[in-house]
């Protein structure tokens, strides 16, 4: 069956589900599923019902879509990123994508959790993402050709909107450029020397194929990135997934507020 199809089955079952057309979806990152919680009159889908979805194998991703209302939108959190070293397929990670942008969902915010490369970040720090560098050598989706492939990715004005969210709700935040790696090891000190030199404020192993193809669709796509640990090289701490997730959890409340008054004041 082709990738059209499938998608178009994928979104007739969650249509079938759900009760309108999103105004926002959010992909939530490593340990910052717990945002989905927020959600009133909450409709969870598990991945495994949605058919040709793909399914996450990494702890902290839970598989699911849930679909509920916040301050007044209708939102829809997806629960459960699938890595490209989890699967070598490059439709697999995108499928997701391209299910919301055939749903309709016209805004994006992408999450992730990512090491720090930049020295002045410290763990548990937000940054809005402003641009980023694809260090995958994954090829770029076929959808997002020369014509489509329109400078910056991530739309000043909602980074803009996080920016001024942010400090009205006094939460410490910061900006950079996010670095995107295959995994699923973590880097080594010199390729982390190499990204900081390339200009990379943060390093992960997602986000960046996704949102080049988000907008090529048509998103308006914003990032934030949670600092969960200083990349190897920038501090003598030794780096494991539970270190990740704990940080992510520890500041789970400070991202869900700052997703929930941004949700609240986009166009």
């Amino acid at each position: 069956m082709s990738m059209h199809r499938q998608v178009e089955e994928a979104v007739r079952s969650l249509r079938a589900r759900i009760a309108g057309t999103p105004e926002v979806a959010v992909i939530l990152g490593s340990g910052l599923g717990g945002f989905a919680g927020r959600l009133r009159d909450p409709v969870a889908i598990p991945s495994a019902e949605i058919p040709f979805y793909p399914h996450s194998t990494v702890e902290g991703h839970k598989g699911e879509l849930v679909f509920g209302i916040l301050r007044g939108r209708r939102v829809l959190a997806v629960r459960g990123r699938v890595h490209f070293y989890e699967t070598n397929d490059l439709n697999t990670i995108l499928f997701p994508v391209r299910v919301l942008a055939a749903l309709g969902v016209p805004q994006l915010l992408i999450t992730n959790a990512a090491g720090g490369i930049n020295r002045m970040f410290v763990p548990g720090d937000l940054m809005v993402i402003t641009d980023q560098i694809n260090m995958t050598g994954i090829p770029i989706p076929p959808d997002v050709s020369v014509t489509t492939r329109r400078i910056p990715y991530y739309d000043p004005e909602l980074s803009a909107l996080i920016i001024s969210t942010a400090a009205s709700l006094g939460l410490r935040l910061v900006t950079g450029v996010y670095a995107g790696v295959k995994g699923p090891s973590y880097e080594t000190a010199g390729e982390v020397e190499m990204l900081h030199r390339l200009g990379g404020d943060a390093v992960g192993m997602s986000t960046v194929v996704e949102t080049a193809l988000a907008h090529a669709l048509g998103l308006k796509v914003a990032g934030i990135s949670c600092i969960t640990n200083r990349a190897t090289g920038t501090s003598p701490a030794k780096l494991d997934h539970a270190e990740v997730t704990a940080v992510a959890n520890r500041v789970k409340e400070h991202f869900s507020m700052l997703l929930s008054e941004l949700i609240a004041r986009m166009p």
